[in-house]
């Protein structure tokens, strides 16, 4: 039956209130408009939905019924309604991001703690994987973006946005302090005990790939899978390890670790915030990204 959706509207506010006048001004419309309404949905079904009494009106049995499936869908559309303009105005939603443990770290975490502050009520999931993962899961739309180190494999569909640069180092404990202030050679680590990450990590496959121009090609004592773990191996003096500047910044300042020099410096990469620009985004991800973007959010 082909009936116009706002009668029903106002057939659930007539049911609700029972009460032509009353709903009129819930609908802010005129008391003629709600009654035409009401006698052209009895019309389409040919009975009486209402019946008049001193004090409004009151339901036929027919209309009982009609009300009792009226009223479940209407609320449902209500609610509907109520969440996602909580969604729209960051009172409810969700943010999924997939990220290393570097860029969680030494990008990321500030940021979320920052805009928990502000919308608490918004769930934040992290997956934590290497570059090459986060990006699959980014294609596979399991994810809202990620942030991750460069260098990756671009793909089509894929947008990224540098953020912060970071500097791959190789540093050491007191066992090879011999090596403080002297330039040395990428050759020369190939006789040295070294660690570095495990060989899925961009990170890894970045510095191997630059050491591959001085035809220095690594053969690590150990490969772990975090970069906090080199530099607690490093502090021990178990090797010489390969991490990014910042994950030993607090032991190269005081001293329980050095960074060796080198004729050349790997050059800086970046992180990176990457989006699936064929998937929408929930208005929670954009803000977020959006608070990323923003030099100020921080202060």
């Amino acid at each position: 039956m082909d009936i116009n959706l706002e009668y029903y509207k106002i057939f659930y506010y007539v049911g609700t209130k029972q009460s032509i006048t009353l709903a009129a001004e819930e609908l802010s419309i005129s008391q003629p408009a709600v009654s035409q309404a009401i006698k052209n949905i009895e019309q389409a079904y040919g009975c009486k939905l209402f019946a008049r009494v001193p004090k409004g009106v009151r339901f036929t049995a027919e209309g009982e019924v009609l009300f009792s499936y009226v009223k479940k869908g209407y609320e449902t559309i209500l609610a509907g309604d109520k969440r996602l303009n909580e969604m729209l105005n960051l009172e409810s939603g969700e943010i999924r991001i997939g990220a290393s443990d570097m860029t969680l770290k030494y990008y990321i975490l500030s940021y979320l703690e920052k805009f928990h502050e502000l919308h608490p009520e918004i769930k934040v999931t992290v997956t934590n994987a290497p570059t090459p993962e986060t990006i699959s899961c980014l294609s596979d739309g399991e994810i809202d973006f990620g942030v991750v180190s460069t260098p990756f494999n671009d793909a089509s569909n894929i947008k990224k946005i540098p953020v912060k640069e970071i500097r791959d180092i190789f540093v050491a404990g007191n066992r090879f302090s011999d090596l403080k202030g002297k330039k040395i050679s990428y050759k020369d680590l190939e006789k040295m005990s070294t660690m570095c990450l495990e060989g899925h990590t961009s990170t890894r496959q970045y510095v191997t790939s630059y050491l591959k121009k001085f035809g220095a090609k690594l053969k690590p004592e150990f490969e772990l899978a975090t970069s906090d773990m080199l530099v607690q191996f490093a502090k021990r003096n178990l090797g010489i390890a390969s991490v990014v500047e910042d994950f030993a910044k607090e032991e190269l300042e005081n001293g329980e670790l050095f960074e060796l020099k080198f004729e050349e410096e790997i050059p800086k990469r970046k992180f990176c915030i990457v989006l699936n620009e064929k998937l929408p985004m929930s208005t929670a991800a954009k803000e977020l990204i959006s608070a990323m973007l923003d030099n100020n959010y921080l202060k």
